[in-house]
């Protein structure tokens, strides 16, 4: 009777994941109905945190910095500040993280700009607003959903492992794969229906913040504001230019460090 306890395994694992996507599903719900107002422009800044997080921030204020002259930023890896004035909080965070020297690799210059108090801020009236994801993966639909996905894999692995091992005479083993095809089924419904209802899911943006980061879309591009409002939405693979974008992709050989 080895098979039912990995039975049990099984539900309780299937079952535990359901209950919270679904519970995960209504507070969303409920966030959503007290959203932010859609009349609300998003800033720059605010854009890029709700696509990409901090990370993102710091990347569109590298590029908003660079396109205005103040910011070199070299296609091997190197940014070097020209102008040390920053126009506002995150500004000065990421020169501040270039350093007293006015030189720096870009890759950590990124990440001490990303975990500067500046951007925490930013994120702390995101949340505040209605607009971002409180910080903690455990709390968001998405989060949820791979739960349940795991707990999908691992019924399969449990069922498989019950029918490689000896059952008792008498059973059949397609009377305990067929018990085991009950909690598989319930994970894989919650995963269609999550697919379908509350998809699409954001790590960074409440369901208030992702209807706002769609109404960007439609706006007519062109212009510099435009550009860089691609940069905040899509992330560093929007840069057109091929040196600007290769600052940020460059990586230096073992030999180079």
């Amino acid at each position: 009777m080895f098979w039912v306890l990995l039975l049990l395994l099984a539900w309780a694992s299937a079952g535990s994941a359901c209950i919270r996507l679904c519970l995960t599903a209504v507070r969303a719900a409920a966030a959503d109905g007290r959203g932010a107002p859609a009349e609300r422009d998003l800033t720059l800044y605010e854009a890029a945190f709700l696509s990409g997080g901090p990370a993102r921030v710091a990347d569109v204020t590298l590029v908003s910095m660079a396109r205005q002259r103040r910011l070199l930023l070299a296609h091997t890896g190197w940014a070097t500040v020209v102008d040390p004035r920053g126009h506002d909080e995150i500004e000065r965070s990421v020169i501040g993280a270039i350093g007293p020297e006015g030189q720096s690799r870009i890759a950590p210059v990124r990440a001490r700009a990303a975990g500067a108090e500046a951007v925490g801020r930013l994120a702390e009236s995101l949340v505040r607003a209605g607009l971002a994801v409180p910080e903690g993966a455990g709390t968001t639909v998405g989060a949820a959903v791979r739960r349940v996905r795991a707990a999908a894999l691992a019924v399969a692995v449990l069922a498989v492992t019950a029918l490689l091992l000896p059952i008792e005479t008498g059973t059949p083993r397609l009377l305990v794969a067929a018990w085991f095809a009950l909690p598989l089924t319930l994970t894989l419904s919650c995963l269609a229906i999550a697919r379908f209802e509350v998809h699409p899911y954001s790590r960074w943006a409440s369901p208030a913040g992702q209807r706002l980061l769609g109404a960007l879309a439609g706006r007519p591009a062109g212009d510099e504001r435009s550009f860089l409002t691609t940069v905040a939405v899509r992330g560093i693979r929007a840069i057109g230019e091929p040196e600007l974008r290769a600052a940020f992709t460059h990586r230096d050989q073992p030999w180079r460090e």
